[in-house]
């Protein structure tokens, strides 16, 4: 056989390999500066205590439940949502200044895990709210005190008061309809206003609800337009499990985000993730279909800042301004749902993995 043949096949096989590892061998890039700071989102996949809480349909979570949801069960989830947010922490060098969340039945959830020895000296402090929402899941906001300085915070609620948006629900319907509530927290960073808003918009169920995620967009931007009146200059992430994609119309249109740094105008949004969401790339997948919906963006304020001020910065090691955090370890390695994430249940039988989302994360500094 001859080298150019030789090489040829040699070429054939790291492309397979490289093709069938996909994002999911992605190698960790480096560790950021010590001037930077890593924000962050992570769906924890139906993070659920034990107890039967009567105001919450938590059945299937339950020692008696479905699930089998056991005290060992529960602490083995709770081990494994930590070991990730320590392995990020390992690989970038710090924990997360903020990290939000999504898919926490309960503030005890949120202290047993802040409280796991393996991220316990990151010395996380919790904001979190009860929602309405009909599955009894919630977002919240972990923090570093000694990084963002608290100030207030706010439960926005999911409601059409004054949309735009063109909702099919007859108004009974609206009245009746119970969703995750909106958390935004306001604080500083180095004397820098700073407003995170942690989202979970509703669901893709049988392809609809487009229209309720959009109206979650349109309680977002207009509240955050409100906190840049108060405060000039202040610097806003709105981050969540959107349940769309970046190019969707929630994204585009009504939190009017931008691909690009240079086309992210005054009342305009950056959204890193949409230039990453390339053909079997995202943060989660559903029937062989890739998608982004951990997202994360900045306004314009975070996104152009002035020389000295604090914005979003590339991901140590490359170009783009986001990441998804799709390690091996976090990653199925066979049976059914080999190549997705590695989840905590899968068809029907507990798997003590992860979740079914990959977390994400953007630096930001000066």
């Amino acid at each position: 056989m001859s080298k150019s043949v030789t090489l040829k096949i040699l070429l054939s096989i790291v492309v397979m390999v490289t093709f069938s590892l996909g994002s999911f061998a992605a190698k960790p890039k480096g560790k950021i500066g010590p001037k930077d700071y890593v924000v962050g989102f992570y769906n924890l996949e139906n993070l659920f205590d034990t107890k039967d809480d009567p105001k919450k349909n938590d059945n299937e979570f339950l020692p008696e439940g479905r699930n089998n949801w056991t005290l060992e069960k529960y602490h083995k989830k709770l081990h494994n949502m930590a070991r990730v947010i320590a392995e990020m922490k390992s690989e970038n060098g710090f924990y997360h200044a903020v990290l939000g969340v999504a898919e926490v039945e309960n503030l005890t959830v949120l202290q047993d895990l802040i409280n796991d020895p393996q991220i316990s000296d990151a010395g996380f402090r919790i904001v979190h709210y009860e929602s309405p929402d009909a599955r009894g899941i919630d977002v919240a906001l972990l923090y570093r005190p000694n990084v963002f300085r608290f100030l207030d915070s706010e439960d926005i609620p999911f409601d059409f008061e004054g949309t735009k948006v063109e909702i099919e629900m007859d108004t009974d319907r609206q009245k009746n309809f119970r969703t995750r509530n909106i958390l935004m927290v306001h604080g500083t960073i180095k004397g820098e206003h700073f407003a995170f808003y942690v989202a979970h918009l509703p669901s893709r169920g049988g392809n609809k609800g487009a229209d309720l995620r959009c109206r979650g967009s349109e309680i977002i931007y207009n509240h955050s337009r409100g906190m840049e009146k108060k405060y000039p200059g202040i610097k806003i992430v709105v981050m969540g499990d959107m349940n769309d994609n970046p190019e969707d119309d929630s994204q585009k249109i009504w939190l009017h985000a931008k691909e690009s740094l240079k086309a992210t105008g005054p009342d305009d949004f950056f959204n890193p993730f949409e230039s990453i969401h390339t053909p079997g790339v995202g943060s989660e997948e559903y029937r062989g279909d890739w998608n982004i919906f951990d997202i994360i963006e900045v306004n314009h304020n975070l996104a152009k800042a002035p020389k000295g001020g604090l914005r979003i910065k590339p991901v140590p090691g490359g170009k783009d301004y986001g990441e998804i955090f799709n390690r091996y370890f976090l990653t199925q390695q066979d049976g059914r749902y080999k190549g997705t994430p590695f989840r905590t249940f899968g068809n029907g039988a507990f798997m003590n993995g992860f979740s079914d989302h990959y977390p994400t994360f953007i630096v930001i500094g000066k």
